[in-house]
């Protein structure tokens, strides 16, 4: 398979990665990651980001309503290359991340110009660097579960595009947009695999699902 020009090779990974704390903001590999950026020293570390390498850590706050400066942060998150770059006439950036790899930290360093920055190890995650070949995912149980879920939450989907669009992407797509909270989000990104990825998907649909009835009864049937 012919491997994305966006994506370098594994050992030509950063030593060295800025981190983005965001609650409830998750990225995977090769996923795409809309953000607005508006405070100073991110604005700071997406210019040197943008200088060299293009490369930014996604990563979650433990406590997700931490007013912290530098919250505590989850030991693993995942790091997504600038692909996309616009500024406002305000001065924001908005830009697309797409998804690398995973990483842990192996140590946190002096940050720089106000944002923070880390050590990262790759090595538990040497197999985000291909795309997933999955056929471990209970289609048919995620695709059940995920008509009642948007039924419940009143929205509408395509259909059509949901049932041919590829497990990884499927997954992936959501697992970062569904309102899960930051500590399921955290589950669904250091899932060691897809297959992991996805059982835990349903599990979290089915969950909500079951809560959103709190005790009127069985839910619908489909």
């Amino acid at each position: 398979m012919t491997r994305n020009p966006f994506d370098p090779a594994f050992g030509q990974l950063p030593t060295m990665l800025p981190i983005f704390p965001l609650a409830g903001v998750l990225l995977l590999p090769r996923a795409r990651l809309p953000l607005n950026v508006f405070e100073p020293r991110y604005l700071a570390m997406v210019e040197d980001a943008l200088a060299s390498g293009r490369m930014i850590g996604m990563i979650q706050p433990v406590d997700s309503a931490s007013r912290e400066r530098d919250p505590a942060v989850y030991p693993c998150g995942c790091a997504g290359r600038i692909t996309s770059f616009g500024e406002t006439d305000d001065g924001r950036f908005l830009i697309t991340l797409t998804g690398i790899a995973r990483f842990e930290i192996a140590r946190e360093v002096e940050g720089a110009r106000g944002y923070r920055r880390i050590v990262p190890d790759w090595r538990p995650f040497k197999g985000d660097m291909e795309p997933e070949a999955c056929g471990d995912v209970d289609r048919s149980r995620l695709l059940g579960a995920l008509k009642t879920y948007f039924r419940v939450q009143g929205l509408s989907v395509d259909w059509k595009s949901i049932e041919t669009t590829l497990d990884e992407r499927l997954i992936n797509s959501l697992a970062m947009i569904c309102p899960f909270s930051p500590s399921e989000k955290q589950a669904l990104l250091e899932a060691p695999t897809l297959a992991e990825r996805g059982k835990v998907l349903i599990g979290l649909v089915e969950m909500a699902i079951l809560d959103s009835h709190d005790g009127d009864g069985p839910p619908p049937r489909h």
